[in-house]
């Protein structure tokens, strides 16, 4: 058994390598759904029956408990996923499972509070008011998910999301350095236009982005806090099992990497993030 990790391609590498990080003697099987991606221009329908194949693919291969590392993913399938069809796979497979996503401890870590929290509101007038900005991929700005839950405990926040068509792609595909700055630096000014001036902290909500934080942060003033995704949801899946000794995860340190794309290594700029040559097999 083991701990599964599921996205789009490889950006959810970030998120993969914290968590191997946090829990070195775990099983863990990362499957890039790259002959689908990218899925963020994708609709919601799409999205979920995506999202679920994947999924099942992780189950088959041994998988208990889920990841989606990956907002668009987590965004718009997992809630139904868990709902409708999670109960019937662990039924299926004669073992507890169950899918998690990366937004609510992403929300937790932008807003300070527990996802159970939720603000009394008095009709006051909120004086001071942060921004937090979101570079997503379009159906995570679709979504407003991050505006819509950061609301609900936060009124001295406001939340403006930016949609990056095209971005995810380019990071998947090993792009130019040169070309990435362009486009990131496009889309942090196109924010900054429609806010009026640049954000307080921003979240980077897709995890592809992360690979090219530094662009980021290189493109917003200098100091402005990040939201480093990984980070919180090792945090919350620490959390998680420690609530839930149920689950099955494997003690050997088992390391997987499965494609429904191309097989064997991957672009120069993920074997630069990981540190090391990354090759994936045949899913």
């Amino acid at each position: 058994m083991a701990i599964g990790v599921f996205d789009s391609g490889v950006g959810g590498l970030t998120v993969h390598r914290e968590l191997t990080r946090r829990f070195p003697a775990r099983d863990f099987i990362y499957l890039a759904d790259q002959a689908n991606a990218p899925i963020g221009s994708k609709t919601g329908e799409e999205i979920v029956d995506i999202t679920r194949n994947g999924c099942e693919r992780l189950f088959q291969a041994g998988a208990s408990v889920i990841v989606l590392a990956c907002n668009t993913a987590s965004a718009v399938a997992l809630r139904r996923l868990q709902q409708t069809w999670v109960p019937e796979a662990s039924k299926r497979h004669g073992r507890p499972v169950n899918v998690l996503g990366i937004i609510v401890p992403t929300i937790e870590a932008a807003t300070g509070l527990p996802w159970t929290y939720e603000a009394e509101r008095r009709g006051d007038k909120v004086e001071a008011i942060d921004i937090t900005g979101v570079f997503c991929t379009a159906a995570t700005a679709i979504s407003r998910v991050y505006e819509i839950e950061i609301d609900k405990r936060r009124e001295d926040l406001a939340v403006f999301s930016e949609p990056c068509p095209g971005l995810a792609g380019l990071i998947e595909l090993g792009a130019p350095v040169e070309e990435l700055t362009v486009v990131i630096c496009d889309h942090v000014d196109a924010l900054r236009r429609r806010i009026g001036r640049h954000p307080d902290k921003a979240i980077l909500g897709c995890t592809h982005y992360e690979i090219v934080a530094h662009l980021f942060a290189a493109a917003l003033p200098p100091g402005t806090p990040l939201i480093h995704q990984p980070t919180a949801v090792a945090d919350a899946l620490e959390r998680y099992f420690e609530r839930h000794p149920e689950y099955r995860l494997g003690e050997s340190g088992r390391r997987d990497f499965i494609t429904t794309g191309k097989t064997g290594p991957q672009s120069d700029m993920v074997s630069q993030f990981w540190g090391a040559p990354l090759s994936f097999d045949a899913a």
